[in-house]
């Protein structure tokens, strides 16, 4: 569950211009493969990705969220460590190219777009506008220093740090929020709520804020954040599914002037047609 909720913020942060191949790079399954751990850090010269299945890696290399990688479902659960050295000059926003270019290399990727239309919600401002208080965010996405997120789980919640200043915690019926902006936001709930959110605020400012859920809701968002990040779940937690809600989400975004919609909209989607199990040897 985590190492999906904290990718889903981490692939908007990482957007940036083409760039070459690692010089260098160690890719080794997890040693753990039930830990609830996972990180990232980058520094000028080196890149660290750890506890981070391939479906997280896909998301991150071609700058899309879990919900838009069509593959088998392995794919969300055989994770990985990798440790790649930056070549010289690169920035952290090259990342993601040098990563799509490492699974091609490395896992024999190979994949085709397509348009798919699906339900999702759209997050828009409501009449009188967002309520919130803007907070200050000291967070420059073309900075060349270190970036450094991660997060852990356990049976009560999660928390998760999107670096930078930013960060949350799900648990004890609550959706804590430290300097996110609506955006990362939207990337963040679309794992409770079982489809992807669109941010069409076009609003860029960062807040701190709490929402609140029953005790129904927050679990049916827990099973779904679950699904979202392939772990095998009991039919009965599943069957919840089918009367659940998530009136009360919507009820804590209206206090602060935002609504959520259902709506159907076209959705690019990345398909994997191929990718072997385990990479060719470092």
């Amino acid at each position: 569950m985590l190492r999906t909720v904290l990718i889903t913020a981490l692939a908007g942060l990482l957007a940036g211009q083409q760039s070459p191949a690692f010089e260098v790079a160690s890719v080794r399954p997890t040693a753990d493969q039930s830990s609830t751990q996972a990180g990232l850090q980058i520094t000028a010269g080196q890149a660290r990705l750890s506890g981070l299945p391939l479906k997280t890696y896909l998301g991150i290399a071609f700058r899309l969220q879990p919900h838009q990688i069509v593959g088998p479902d392995w794919l969300g659960t055989s994770r990985f460590d990798i440790v790649a050295k930056l070549p010289d000059g690169a920035m952290p926003q090259q990342v993601p190219d040098m990563l799509q270019t490492l699974l091609v290399e490395r896992f024999k990727l190979q994949t085709h777009h397509e348009s798919r239309e699906v339900a999702v919600y759209a997050l828009e401002i409501a009449k009188g506008g967002i309520t919130l208080q803007r907070v200050p965010a000291d967070r420059d996405v073309i900075n060349n220093g270190a970036f450094v997120a991660g997060g852990s789980g356990s049976a009560q919640g999660i928390g998760v740090d999107l670096g930078r200043g930013s960060s949350y915690s799900f648990a004890d019926n609550r959706f804590e929020a430290k300097k996110l902006n609506v955006d990362m936001l939207a990337r963040s709930l679309q794992n409770y709520v079982g489809r992807p959110i669109l941010d069409m605020t076009k609003d860029d400012g960062f807040y701190d804020f709490t929402l609140t859920f029953t005790p129904e809701d927050f679990l049916a968002m827990r099973i779904r954040a679950a699904q979202s990040a392939g772990i095998s779940l009991p039919a009965e937690a599943t069957r919840l599914l089918d009367t659940a809600t998530i009136d009360s989400l919507i009820e804590s975004l209206r206090k602060f002037g935002l609504t959520l919609e259902s709506r159907r909209a076209p959705i690019d989607m990345l398909v994997v047609d191929h990718i072997e199990r385990m990479p060719t040897e470092n």
